[in-house]
């Protein structure tokens, strides 16, 4: 299928062919009929992806004090290194479409195929969606219409936070697509509208969408003319411009007592004053509605109880759909072009340089019927090979992309053989890059095509353990970063899966790099010869996330300990070389304390020879501290690693440092996996040991839950 993609490094905007998505568990899959260029914000992407490396800075200030935080944490080398591969990653473009749904993942209820629905997916041929991002298009409402529904559901939330009543005068700020969508449901809602734009067409266009007086650059005097004296009830600003104007302008021409709704992109250096003595409200609308960036509602599909939150973001399209369903909302007049997807650069190339007036640019697609979900598409071709593993990898994000996959690329005992992620741009993209053969949605061309011979598993956690379960039972070695699952009763699914390979396991291993760090090596070497138990102190400075971030789900994530503090308890496993048979742990809490409490803890391991361990994984520090480090004590020695750059050992009264790149064991850990699968070496980490310290890490976020220790 093809879709529109934008590069922010060069500013360069194709169409290219990708794989289809697949349905996955609460997403929609749409083939898309007609979808809606929102050329004001999409104009904004272009003319950033245009611009230099200093030009993005400049546009962009949060960007660049987040790569100086970057370069100090860091260091320069991987700070450019993530900046280059951001910049390399395109970007999809759009986000009001309509089609007719093709399939529905688990768990989707209110859709099934051939159901005609709007939705925020992008400009490609067919798309994924989360369900709750979908509405039903009623009969009689062509599609090329219905693409219209998102941003019409934008100018509804605008028009919903005006609060306006019947009768009342609303002056629109603004009239483009979304100005003209807000004059037109204001209108239908009863209200008097006043609009204004600096071009004298769009304010002509917005008295044939309802407005009573549409003029250019209408000033304040004009409007409390208008208005009696009085000042308009509402102002709606669905302008974009980089002054202040239009704030000012709403400022002076609202009532006392009214409202000032942004809903486009301006300056926010208010004037306290006029809001101050007109007691005038100000408020910044987002997006669609209620349950906007909600990943909660979006991603796992949990809606608000319509008695307590009436419009959410599906409401509101559906809203919109139903009006042009009963002719009160007609967006015919506002399309000015339309153009097939094939031709879509050249309807961006006109929106770039202004060749000729626009206003709605709809991009149509090939109709359902005559869509091939093909989730597989071909990159490249390669002979015959020999003596190597040829791999699947599951997952393209940041982490496989900047680590993971260069180390598989540059490793002479494996292959890339295909690539793949849930939209297909980024395993495209990706999979092109570094040499893959195949580029795929559907994670079965992976685990169950007969030339995989090893699987990489770097997708959102709670995804891991299918994939170990179905690759062993399938006999291929695989490699899943960790965590290797969330919970006792997936272990158990694994356990079950290896007793019944046991006479022919498959390497299994999960991404535990720590202990193969060069400096972790000669760490544990500067304890070699002893038998004395030894006391570990691991310490994470891990540094705050959001607490609705994925990682922090227990059903998407598991939380940081199991996902991230694991390292450290594995870590502690290969040092003393004794299993954890106890673990217990304890949070911060008490009425300060921060909506998650998990990534602030104490866990503390007793091993089975002695040894005792102590994983400080600790969420409320500063960046600037160095974010790891460990200390050991035992048999009258002691050992320092600072953050994988410094080893400090102690012994005798004699104290060495030893210097280094921090190097956290990527690539040894890799090399390591590589020979294994090709029969070199034995697996690199042992199956009790991969067990242990997941039954470990699980059980020690059960005993925050419950307060007590928890014998393996």
């Amino acid at each position: 299928m093809k879709q529109v993609l934008q590069s922010i490094r060069n500013g360069s905007l194709t169409v290219q062919e990708c794989p289809a998505p697949v349905a996955q568990a609460g997403q929609v899959v749409i083939g898309n009929a007609a979808s809606l260029i929102s050329a004001g914000t999409e104009k904004m992407v272009m003319d950033l992806a245009g611009k230099s490396l200093l030009g993005k800075a400049k546009e962009r200030p949060d960007h660049v004090r987040r790569v100086l935080e970057k370069i100090h944490n860091e260091g320069l080398l991987n700070t450019v290194r993530a900046v280059r591969e951001k910049l390399d990653e395109p970007m999809t473009m759009g986000y009001s479409s309509a089609g007719t749904v093709l399939a529905c993942g688990a768990g989707v209820k209110a859709f099934k195929p051939g159901d005609r629905v709007a939705s925020n997916g992008g400009h490609a041929g067919v798309v994924s969606v989360p369900a709750n991002l979908c509405a039903s298009v009623p009969d009689g409402v062509s599609l090329d219409h219905a693409a219209f529904a998102v941003l019409g559901a934008i100018a509804m939330q605008g028009v919903r936070l005006s609060k306006v009543q019947l009768g009342e005068t609303v002056f629109v700020i603004g009239l483009g697509l979304v100005g003209q969508l807000a004059v037109s449901l204001l209108y239908a809602a009863g209200c008097r509208v006043i609009g204004t734009d600096l071009a004298t067409d769009k304010c002509q266009l917005a008295l044939k969408m309802g407005a009573t007086i549409a003029k250019p650059g209408l000033s304040v005097s004009q409007v409390q003319e208008m208005t009696g004296g009085v000042g308009a009830d509402a102002v709606l600003i669905a302008a974009s411009a980089k002054s202040n104007e239009p704030i000012d302008l709403a400022a002076a021409a609202v009532r006392k007592r009214g409202r000032v709704v942004l809903v486009g992109v301006v300056g926010l250096e208010l004037d306290r004053r006029p809001f101050y003595f007109k007691e005038a409200e100000f408020v910044v609308s987002c997006s669609y509605g209620p349950g906007r960036y909600d990943p909660v509602y979006e991603n796992m599909g949990q809606d608000y109880p319509i008695a307590h939150v009436r419009w959410t973001e599906q409401r509101n399209i559906q809203a919109v759909l139903q009006m042009m369903g009963t002719g009160r909302l007609n967006v015919e007049s506002l399309i000015s072009h339309r153009f097939t997807i094939d031709q879509a650069e050249s309807a961006y190339e006109m929106i770039k340089t202004g060749a000729e007036p626009f206003l709605g640019v709809v991009l149509r697609y090939d109709s359902a019927s005559d869509v091939e979900l093909q989730p597989t598409i071909q990159l490249c071709s390669r002979s015959e090979t020999s003596g190597v593993a040829r791999v699947g990898v599951l997952g393209a994000g940041n982490f496989a992309r900047m680590v993971l996959i260069p180390q598989i690329v540059g490793n002479s005992r494996m292959v890339p053989a295909v690539l793949c992620s849930a939209g297909g741009v980024s395993a495209t993209h990706s999979g092109r890059k570094h040499g893959f053969e195949r580029a795929t949605t559907d994670d079965n061309n992976v685990l169950n095509a007969d030339d995989i011979d090893a699987v990489f598993s770097v997708t959102q956690h709670h995804l891991h353990a299918s994939h170990v379960v179905r690759a062993i039972n399938r006999g291929k070695h695989i490699f899943v970063e960790k965590p290797l699952c969330l919970s006792v009763d997936e272990l158990a699914e694994i356990d079950e899966a290896v007793a019944g390979r046991a006479d022919n396991l498959p390497v299994v291993m999960v991404g535990f790099n720590r202990r193969f760090a060069p400096l972790a090596q000669k760490l544990k070497a500067a304890f070699s010869g002893t038998d004395a138990p030894l006391t570990i102190s691991f310490r994470f400075n891990a540094g705050m996330i959001p607490a609705d971030h994925w990682t922090q789900s227990d059903e998407l994530g598991g939380g940081r300990i199991i996902g991230e503090a694991c390292h450290g308890i594995d870590f502690a496993t290969w040092l003393t070389g004794s299993l954890p048979i106890r673990v217990y742990a304890e949070s911060i809490g008490g009425p300060a304390a921060p909506e998650k409490t998990d990534d602030q803890c104490f866990i503390t391991i007793r091993h089975a020879d002695g040894s005792i361990s102590n994983i400080a994984y600790l969420a409320g520090g500063d960046k600037a501290c160095p974010k790891e480090r460990i200390e050991v004590f035992g048999g009258g020695r002691t050992a320092i690693l600072d953050d994988f750059r410094t080893l400090t050992t102690y012994h005798r009264g004699k104290r060495t440092v030893v210097n280094g790149r921090q190097d956290k064991g990527h690539a040894a850990e890799v090399d390591a996996f590589a020979a294994a699968v090709v029969g070199v070496e034995g697996p690199p980490i042992s199956w009790p040991e991969l067990r242990a310290t997941t039954l470990a890490s699980i059980l020690a976020m059960q005993s925050l839950r419950e307060g007590i220790p928890f014998a393996l």
